[in-house]
């Protein structure tokens, strides 16, 4: 998954108590977003998406969504954003949910077949929404949101509520997936399972503040051989220090 970033993110504003101040690349990719409740990640995501309102610039394939004087409003940004609980309309099936995005994104009928091919959900097209696990329903509110033709891919803890078992069965599926966009996907999540399996970057959010920026692997093998302890220490001495790494100590 190529690195080179595919558009920025330099925001800036208070939402209530909370002061966000943040500027990062999104690359094609995954990247995770996590940290701890209450440091900005959902605000973060709604004003990527046009939703909150913040000072700064976000650019994205060549596109001004937003700098100092233009603002895009959120219907305009061509963004797919899935959240926690996935927001069907309960009285039309699958197919008709899904058929419901394709037209008011203006999709052809044959773009509906590649998603829903994508996210293997042909077995599912005439249930009723209602008859759908949890696992299920995020599939296809994943679906709908590639239905818009999204340069950028939302998530905000779409796994958070599925049991084990689900999460399980979906975690290499959107992996699967997550391999054939050419897209920036911003994913939050504090399970450190979904960040390991399905992002390319983490960044860790503090306050409103970057801590931290680093590949699943690189922090592995910076982490590896340490105790919990150890960890957690290098973690909060990071967060507390504005650290992009914490390295080992030498000898």
């Amino acid at each position: 998954m190529s690195t080179a970033a595919a558009g920025e993110v330099r925001l800036q504003g208070r939402v209530g108590a909370l002061a966000i101040d943040v500027a990062f690349g999104l690359p094609v990719g995954v990247t995770a977003l996590t940290g701890p409740s209450g440091s900005g990640k959902s605000t973060l995501l709604r004003a990527m998406a046009g939703l909150e309102r913040l000072d700064g610039a976000v650019r994205l394939a060549g596109e001004v969504w937003q700098d100092e004087a233009h603002f895009l409003p959120p219907h305009r940004r061509p963004v797919g954003y899935v959240f926690q609980h996935a927001a069907l309309l309960p009285h039309l099936s699958v197919r008709r949910n899904l058929d419901y995005g394709r037209r008011r994104a203006g999709m052809e009928a044959h773009e509906l077949d590649h998603v829903v091919a994508l996210l293997a959900l042909e077995p599912l097209l005439q249930r009723a929404t209602s008859r759908l696990s949890g696992g299920e329903r995020q599939r296809v509110a994943i679906a709908r949101a590639l239905l818009t033709r999204p340069h950028l891919l939302l998530l905000d803890e779409p796994l958070s509520g599925l049991d084990v078992e689900a999460k399980a069965e979906l975690l290499p599926q959107l992996r699967g997936l997550f391999s054939q966009l050419a897209i920036p996907v911003v994913y939050v999540s504090h399970d450190r399972e979904e960040v390991g399996r399905l992002t390319d970057t983490t960044l860790v959010l503090e306050a409103g503040r970057l801590a931290s920026a680093a590949s699943p692997a690189a922090l592995a093998a910076e982490l590896a051989g340490r105790s919990r302890a150890e960890i957690e220490a290098l973690a909060l001495a990071a967060i507390h220090a504005g650290l992009s790494t914490a390295r080992r100590p030498s000898g």
